[in-house]
């Protein structure tokens, strides 16, 4: 978990929009599956929503610095 906080923090702020879009759309499907009861691994679900959260963090501490 550390090394993927340390990437985030080298990454741009248009990278990390990329990847808070490409979260958010995981979240969907993930979400769907989960409502049709084709989802096995319900952690993936929990473990996509706080890297959102992550992302979102970090995303807010770059903006306060800028």
């Amino acid at each position: 978990m550390k090394s993927k906080v340390k990437d985030l923090r080298t990454r741009n702020p248009v990278e990390l929009q990329q990847e808070l879009l490409e979260l958010l759309r995981a979240q969907f499907g993930l979400r769907m599956q989960h409502t049709t009861q084709q989802l096995g691994n319900t952690t993936q679900l929990r473990n996509v929503r706080r890297d959102i959260a992550r992302v979102k963090t970090i995303l807010s501490q770059k903006a306060k610095q800028s």
